[in-house]
């Protein structure tokens, strides 16, 4: 299905896509200063976004499925986040190096559905304001691409072995930021909070080369990019993580196109996830090199953790199948070490 074809204003623009073939990869002076950059980020002295990101992941045992109640995941170390703030209270990162200091859309629509969760169990309604700044931000912070379809941008370059861009979108701060905006219009009734997601959701309609954030391969499957670059990759956590936007915005607006594009990457997911399994470690995306991309640990956890809540959605014991797999794998020392030495050689080929 191509989902173009099921929006109220198709567009006819074409929107240049970096590509991801080896010949784009970063130059020698880039490679050595994101490698400056990484270092100072692992093992410098000061806090990097490493604080942010590398938690724990856990399912949300106590959301219920069929409504955008408690987001799916727990997200609780990631509202105490010890970081920086802006006067407005909403979370910066720290990239460190040629980065620096930066509003990054994901974390604040994770913070903010973090924020939402804990105020769900405890009833502290300075986590239900810090749940509503995050909302604000994101409302304030959508913005039209080349396409005209509003998008959340990353205002930084980021090295994603191709080099995005400042203003670069994706299909995971769309999907979270949706996740987190029919929340708010949920518990407050304002009709910002919706039209910021109605307008968001735009993105899911539009194949990549047309602004949005959504690829049908060549065998008629639905990918919803994390990055988008030509050839897609397929970021295994983004596309689920952006699937579950999909999925809070049918359940909070009834919308039939919405609930069509979450069981079409529904049924994208159980047909391919076989693609990202390597035996002993699951595969991080598509990246199209000769050396797959393995997961890092974390990532890999996480996928362990986002099949978890996918067979909660669902009901289709194939992602708990999956999902004990690839636990396995992370029990084994063995395989540790493995999916760590495969994870090295990548980084040092290709970037």
């Amino acid at each position: 299905m191509n989902p173009a074809a099921a929006s109220s204003s198709p567009r006819s623009a074409r929107v240049p896509v970096p590509s991801s073939r080896p010949g784009a990869a970063i130059g020698v002076r880039n490679r050595l200063r994101y490698w400056k950059r990484v270092f100072s980020a692992y093992y410098g002295p000061r806090q990097s976004h490493l604080t942010f990101w590398h938690g724990v992941p856990e399912v949300n045992e106590s959301a219920e499925p069929g409504t955008p109640g408690e987001y799916w995941q727990r997200f609780a170390v990631k509202a105490d986040y010890p970081g920086h703030f802006d006067a407005g209270r909403i979370p910066m990162l720290d990239y460190h190096g040629h980065v620096g200091l930066q509003y990054n859309p994901i974390a604040i629509a994770q913070y903010g559905l973090g924020n939402y969760n804990r105020w769900r169990w405890t009833g502290d309604e300075d986590r239900r304001a810090r749940f509503l700044e995050a909302a604000g931000w994101m409302v304030d912070n959508l913005e039209p691409n080349a396409a005209g379809i509003r998008v959340w941008k990353h205002h930084f370059d980021w090295e994603y072995r191709t080099p995005l861009p400042s203003g670069w979108y994706s299909a995971l701060s769309q999907g979270q930021g949706i996740s987190l905006l029919v929340r708010a219009h949920a518990e407050t009734g304002d009709a910002r909070y919706v039209e910021a997601a109605a307008a968001a959701f735009e993105s899911f309609l539009h194949e990549m080369e047309e602004g949005g954030v959504a690829h049908t391969d060549s065998d008629g499957f639905l990918w919803f990019e994390e990055t988008v670059v030509e050839p897609p990759t397929h970021i295994l956590n983004g596309f689920m993580w952006a699937a579950w936007g999909v999925y809070d915005y049918a359940l909070h607006t009834e919308d039939a196109t919405a609930h069509r594009l979450f069981d079409e990457a529904v049924r994208t997911l159980r047909a391919r996830l076989g693609r990202f399994d390597i035996g002993y470690w699951s595969l991080y995306d598509q990246a199209g090199t000769r050396l797959p991309n393995a997961a890092s640990a974390f990532y890999h956890a996480l996928h362990v953790v986002q099949l978890r809540v996918m067979h909660r959605l669902t009901g289709d014991a194939v992602f708990a199948r999956w999902a004990e797999r690839w636990d396995g794998f992370q029990r084994s020392p063995l395989k540790r070490r493995l999916a760590w030495a495969h994870k090295a050689l990548f980084k040092l080929l290709y970037y």
